[in-house]
């Protein structure tokens, strides 16, 4: 379907119809994971049963996980079910039980002590007609539920009815969601958060598309905690709006265990979610570990390592570059026919694969390094995705880093580098790509459509350190054959005098490539200056 178009994450500029003329058309599955919630379930119901959304379309799902099984309460929302968490336990796997049984064409997450507001699923609903790509955050208060106490579940009902659920709670203190509202205030409301806005998906209430859900995986039912950070990540990573909804109104009865034990909650979490966000850098703070979950991706492809003996040079040496990256957390993906070597005797030295077998070999045992016949459909399993259409230039360890940075300073979903060949070394945001896909008309343009909705920007791929790969640096473990040295004089870093000190590298010449870097560095000066021609700015959106 034609859909509007959000850039960045700009929900802003989306026209939504005035409530009052809005007609529900799609069916709302209203998610509850249950644990130890006899208090509150039946006001949570109660508040359902009063919903301004037609009874026809929503149902609620009530899922279990506690202990002892749950008895629902007379009064409820008349297409009411409960079920018994499939497999697994905690949050994530009742809401995941729930996702699988729903029937309606929206999951709307609920948990056992939120009591909403008359139009808080309506609110949240008339988002998704505009986009099938949205997230919708609503907007909680944090209460005392002492005031519910000799309150009966069918007053309640009235009063949500009547909008009245604040004078429940009129004169006691209600607080904000803290750092739901610290990323809001920081961003206009997530409108200027672009790649970022993922990070307030945390908790109930939001809802989404059932199919959404699905596409980005669903939520990880092996994660106890976090399991709503996580999830965010991925629904950003196929392309997600996220859109706060400040009037879609619920009341958290009593205080989470996060704002009781926030310390304990990110001590716990810490390297389950380090390993499958990959944008939350500070938890990536060692520089030599890799992640269940990679940061960036290079796909370089085989093409013309059957043209020459030696061909795989230039290619092992540009893949080893890739790899000697400052990003640690990379994967690297090679396209080839990697199915052509057999086991077969051959000539090995005259053999027409000899190319193709010496780059896989050298590759094999290392674990970031994957094989595959072409690249497989959809989204990249990074964050970013940086594509070599040449071998004869490679990044050196910093390039990558930059580029990177680039992309996220400015929100852009792509950063196109050329190579002094002629041919062009591309970074993408997977993100970026996932939605333009969603968005794109048949026979638009892919690349029109990502510089639409994030940007784009052209560089010279010198600017950024790539360099020819016969250039590049192979270095040596410093041992040598010859007689056993002193231990005294190897510690003070001295060589007998009748064993000259060997090269520490084997290379051309290096002082070509320090000259270059040199001329380059003092270029960037000088354009910065105004001095000079600018490498980028070829083409695309600057904003």
């Amino acid at each position: 379907m034609s859909q509007q178009r959000v850039r960045h994450n700009d929900w802003g500029t989306l026209i939504l119809p005035a409530f009052d003329e809005w007609e529900p058309t799609k069916s709302v599955s209203v998610v509850i994971p249950a644990y130890d919630c006899a208090d509150t379930l039946p006001y949570v119901l109660a508040g359902l049963a009063a919903q301004t959304y037609p009874a026809h379309l929503l149902e609620v799902l009530v899922v279990d996980d506690s202990p002892s099984p749950i008895t629902l309460p007379e009064l409820r929302p008349e297409r009411t079910r409960l079920l018994r968490t499939a497999s697994g336990w905690g949050r994530a796997a009742a809401c995941h039980t729930g996702a699988e049984a729903a029937d309606g064409d929206i999951l709307h997450w609920l948990d056992s002590d939120m009591l909403a507001e008359a139009d808080e699923v309506a609110r949240q609903a008339r988002w998704h007609d505009l986009l099938d790509h949205a997230v919708v955050l609503g907007q909680k208060w944090f209460v005392d539920p002492a005031p519910l106490s000799g309150v009966s579940p069918e007053q309640v009902r009235e009063i949500v009815a009547r909008g009245e659920v604040g004078t429940l709670f009129a004169g006691q203190e209600r607080l904000p969601h803290d750092w739901v509202e610290s990323l809001y205030g920081q961003s206009e409301d997530l409108r200027l958060s672009g790649p970022r806005a993922h990070r307030a998906h945390v908790g109930a209430s939001a809802s989404l598309l059932r199919s959404l859900y699905f596409e980005a995986g669903g939520m990880d039912t092996s994660l106890r905690l976090g399991e709503d950070s996580e999830l965010g990540y991925r629904l950003s990573e196929c392309g997600a709006v996220f859109i706060p909804d400040r009037q879609a109104v619920s009341w958290h009865l009593g205080n989470t265990q996060v704002m009781r034990r926030q310390d304990d909650v990110n001590d716990y979490n810490l390297p389950h979610l380090a390993h499958r966000i990959p944008d939350g850098r500070v938890k990536r703070a060692s520089q030599g570990r890799t992640y269940l979950v990679p940061y960036a991706e290079v796909v370089i492809d085989t093409a013309g390592l059957l043209d020459a003996p030696a061909s795989h040079r230039h290619f092992i040496g540009t893949v080893e570059a890739v790899l000697a990256s400052t990003v640690p957390d990379l994967i690297v993906t090679l396209i080839g026919p990697w199915s052509t070597l057999t086991d077969e005797r051959v000539r090995v030295l005259d053999e027409p694969l000899r190319s193709l077998r010496a780059a896989h070999d050298m590759f094999t045992p290392d674990p970031r390094v994957h094989f595959v016949e072409s690249l497989p459909p959809g989204r990249s399993p990074a964050m970013v995705r940086l594509t070599l259409t040449s071998t004869e230039y490679a990044p050196d360890p910093g390039t990558l880093n930059r580029l990177i940075r680039d992309l996220e300073l400015t929100h852009h979903g792509v950063r196109s580098a050329l190579l002094p060949d002629g041919l062009v070394a591309r970074l993408e945001r997977t993100a970026a790509v996932s939605r333009a896909r969603r968005v794109a008309e048949p026979g638009e343009s892919l690349d029109d459509v990502i510089d639409e909705l994030f940007g784009s920007w052209w560089v010279e791929g010198a600017e950024l350190g790539f360099v020819p790969t016969v250039e590049t640096y192979v270095r040596r473990l410093p041992g040598r054959a010859g007689p056993p040295q002193d231990p005294v004089e190897v510690a003070r870093g001295r060589k007998p005098a009748s064993a000259p000190a060997a090269p520490d590298v084997v290379v051309d010449d290096p002082e070509p490539t320090v000259l270059r870097r040199v001329r380059s560095l003092a270029g960037r000066v000088l354009r910065r200056a105004g001095l000079g021609r600018t490498g980028s700015g070829r083409t695309g959106s600057g904003r």
